[in-house]
């Protein structure tokens, strides 16, 4: 089998990404960012996709987490693209419910090449840390544009802020494992058109 990684560096005025990706790795990270929150995200993301993840990413953090956050985003989606390659075999849907303490978490993905989120998540509070919680979705815009992907998370209840978004991220992780996991009933490319 055919590795499956990929790698990119984004340099403009405002940030700098390096990120590497491997999706068949053993959950991996060597992650360094400026935005310690996304740092953490990213780290358990990892783990529980079990993927072999490297980040080192700096930007204009005076200003706020905006562009880093939004900008590892769209590294993070056009690695993970690139690295699934022509989607042959792979399973191309996953679906994951993670509950952490009070919360409860669902993620869905198709791995489509039609991106789209629906984004069905309220966050208790304005900021996590120094970390503003509306960046979240402005991650996740990003992530599922670039991966080409339809990604659908659910927030069923919750009342923690940190453990809403550590949900989705761990079931995101999960689901996206599970959708790029390879079928061997999975003959070609899982769609009756012939392509996605």
């Amino acid at each position: 089998m055919v590795e499956r990684k990929s790698q990119i560096e984004r340099k403009t005025g405002e940030t700098h990404v390096q990120l590497e990706m491997n999706i068949d790795g053993e959950g991996n990270s060597q992650i360094e960012t400026n935005v310690p929150f996304i740092t953490h995200m990213l780290e358990l993301f990892t783990k529980h996709g079990h993927f072999d993840l490297t980040v080192d990413a700096k930007g204009d953090t005076e200003v706020d987490d905006h562009h880093t956050t939004e900008d590892i985003g769209i590294c993070l989606g056009q690695v993970f693209n690139e690295a699934l390659g022509d989607k042959k075999g792979i399973r191309r849907y996953g679906n994951s419910f993670v509950p952490m303490d009070e919360t409860l978490a669902q993620v869905v993905v198709d791995l489509s090449n039609r991106p789209h989120l629906e984004c069905r998540a309220e966050f208790p509070s304005q900021k996590v840390g120094t970390f503003d919680t509306e960046l979240v979705h402005e991650f996740l815009w990003k992530f599922a544009l670039e991966a080409r992907m339809n990604l659908h998370v659910i927030v069923h209840y919750g009342q923690n802020t940190h453990h809403i978004i550590e949900a989705i991220f761990k079931a995101m992780a999960r689901a996206l494992d599970e959708a790029a996991q390879h079928d061997e009933r999975v003959k070609g490319v899982p769609s009756t058109k012939g392509m996605l």
